[in-house]
Parts: structure tokens; C-alpha cells; sequence
């Protein structure tokens, strides 16, 4: 199906309002899948006590049984997930509150809301990370928000769909650094949800491939090109982000390889025949930023792999390693 002509399907709510029913099919799919669980049942509740205010004592480094790098990565993803309310407020001005597209807004907001809950009262309870601290960067990033631009709800199906599986293998491999059973489990279980998001959004962007695929291709394109994560705007993101790319937790080899490839691949973004000038245009411009990705992660990797060498090298002659490689 053509948009008729003089539509602004980017930006109108035409597409929108053709794409409800597929909405509706994925919402039922999904609702058929996801899986009840409980943050309470993932921490380790036995380990809590109480702070200096009500008696007890406050946190301190040596209490945390978690590496730098696991910090890092933990702080980031929990504020992250923290921006909550932004997120919310950038889905439903873009798909309503109204019919499949309003319930599946709520339903969504309900269940990473239980991420971000899940994830502080393991690191409170356990002491993984400073609460004051980390209080503080909730108060900073929150009070800044998120704020994705002029984004249509079509660019935002598009970017949300390599979103949702970036935060999955972002949470995923943040649990395997963290050496911890409970923290992993945890991660893992959140991971799932990611997942289903996902391919929500993947199965409604592959629907307007089919409704509109010039300005979906368009789409697509701009967001793969300039794609940031919701969390880099908040305070260190930067430092951070270097700490886990190092660790190999997300870089831009998992970036290209785990994240945009196999949803492009999904879409067949590389092999359909439907599009016009403008949507093939686009398609060029994705190709080649893709190659340009993938030889940039590749230097990244090669780069990782001399310093860990290095690093491995004054071990081994008792040199003082630099940890922050």
C-alpha cells in the first residue's frame, strides 16, 4: 500500500493510524510472551542494613564487591533507565494515548519502570555503589530529562528498534562483568524484556517498511547514522562509556555486529526492491556509513587487544598494570 498523495506519512497521523492494527497484533504477541516477575524476588534482601541515619553505618569502597568497570556499567544503565518519565513522555506524544498505540505506551512505561526499581534496590541493598552518589546523578540527569528532538513517530519506531536490543546486550554483558550470580540473573531477566521490546518495534517498523518504504528507509538511515544512546547526555557518560567499551561490555563492534546488523538483516533493509529514488538513496548512504562503522570497530579492537597486551606484559614483569585500560 502507497501513502496517497500530498500524505506526510513521517509525520502525520496516517501512518499511525495504518499501522494499528499491527499494533494491536503485537501487543497481543507480546502480552501472550512476557513473562510476570517480581524485583523483590532478585535481591538479596538478607545482605541489607541500615545506614549511619538510622543508626548504622554508611557505605564505603571496600564494602562493594564489585569491579570498576561493573560500577560503571551498572550506574550508567540504572540512570539510564531512570529518565523513565522522558521516555514516556517522548512515546506518547508521538503514538497517543488512544486505542493499541495508548495501551502499549502504558504497558511498556510499566515494565521499565520495574527495571530501574529492581536494579536500585540491588545496589542499595547490596552496597554495590555509593547511594549518595548515586542519588545525586538520579537528581542531575532527571532534572535535565531526555529530550530525542523532532523525532516523527516514525523515526522514533525506527530508533527504538535498535535501542531496545542495544539496552538487552548493554544489560546482558553488564551482568556477566559483575561476577555476581544474583546481579546476572537479575540483568538476565531484564534483558528479556528488552528483548520483546525490540521486536515489538521491529515488527511495526518492518510493517511501515511495507506501507511506506521510501520515508521508512529514510528513516531508518538517519537513525542508524546518528544514533546516541538516551544516556549520553547525562553527567560522565562519556568516561563511562570508554570504561565499558574496554571491558568489551558495549562497543562499537557489538554495536554493528549484535545491534544494527541483525535488524537491518530483519528488515532486509539490503535486498528489497520496493523502494523509490529517495528510499534507495537513502539505502546508499546506510551502506556506506556501515562500512565506515565497521572499520572503525575494527581499529577499536585492534587497539583493545595491544593494550590489554600491554597491560599483560607489565603484569608479567611486575609492573604496576594501568586499570584503567
Amino acid at each position: 500500500m502507497q501513502p496517497t498523495e500530498g500524505d506526510d506519512v513521517t509525520g502525520s497521523p496516517h501512518l499511525l493510524e495504518e499501522l494499528e492494527p499491527v499494533v494491536a497484533d503485537n501487543l497481543d504477541r507480546h502480552l501472550g510472551l512476557a513473562q510476570e516477575w517480581h524485583p523483590h524476588d532478585y535481591v538479596p534482601w538478607s545482605e541489607g542494613r541500615d545506614f549511619a541515619a538510622l543508626g548504622g553505618e554508611d557505605w564505603a569502597p571496600e564494602q562493594s564487591r564489585l569491579s570498576e568497570t561493573a560500577k560503571a556499567a551498572m550506574i550508567t544503565n540504572l540512570l539510564t533507565e531512570d529518565n523513565l518519565p522522558s521516555y514516556h513522555r517522548e512515546i506518547a506524544t508521538r503514538f497517543g494515548r488512544d486505542g493499541a498505540w495508548g495501551t502499549w505506551v502504558g504497558r511498556w512505561t510499566a515494565e521499565e519502570n520495574r527495571h530501574g526499581v529492581a536494579l536500585r534496590d540491588y545496589l542499595v541493598v547490596t552496597r554495590g555503589v555509593d547511594p549518595v552518589e548515586l542519588e545525586r546523578a538520579r537528581m542531575d540527569y532527571m532534572t535535565s530529562g531526555y529530550d530525542s528532538g523532532d523525532k516523527t513517530p516514525l523515526e522514533a519506531v525506527a530508533y527504538v528498534s535498535f535501542q531496545e536490543l542495544a539496552t538487552r546486550v548493554s544489560h546482558r554483558n553488564t551482568g556477566k562483568v559483575t561476577h555476581d550470580p544474583v546481579a546476572d540473573a537479575l540483568l538476565a531477566r531484564i534483558s528479556k524484556d528488552e528483548n520483546l521490546h525490540m521486536v515489538f518495534y521491529r515488527n511495526v517498523a518492518a510493517a511501515a517498511l511495507d506501507i511506506a518504504p521510501d520515508d521508512t528507509m529514510r528513516a531508518i538511515a538517519d537513525e542508524v547514522i546518528g544514533f546516541e544512546m538516551p544516556g549520553a547526555t547525562m553527567a560522565g557518560f562519556r568516561r563511562s562509556s570508554m570504561v565499558i567499551a574496554k571491558a568489551g561490555v558495549y562497543d562499537l563492534r557489538l554495536h554493528h555486529d549484535e545491534v544494527l546488523m541483525p535488524v537491518l538483516r530483519h528488515w532486509k533493509v539490503f535486498e528489497r526492491t520496493d523502494v523509490g529514488p529517495e528510499g534507495e538513496k537513502a539505502r546508499e548512504e546506510l551502506a556506506a556509513f556501515l562500512v565506515q562503522l565497521d572499520e572503525q570497530a575494527a581499529r577499536f579492537v585492534e587497539r583493545r587487544a595491544e593494550s590489554r597486551a600491554r597491560v599483560a606484559a607489565r603484569s608479567d614483569t611486575g609492573a604496576t598494570p594501568d586499570i584503567a585500560t
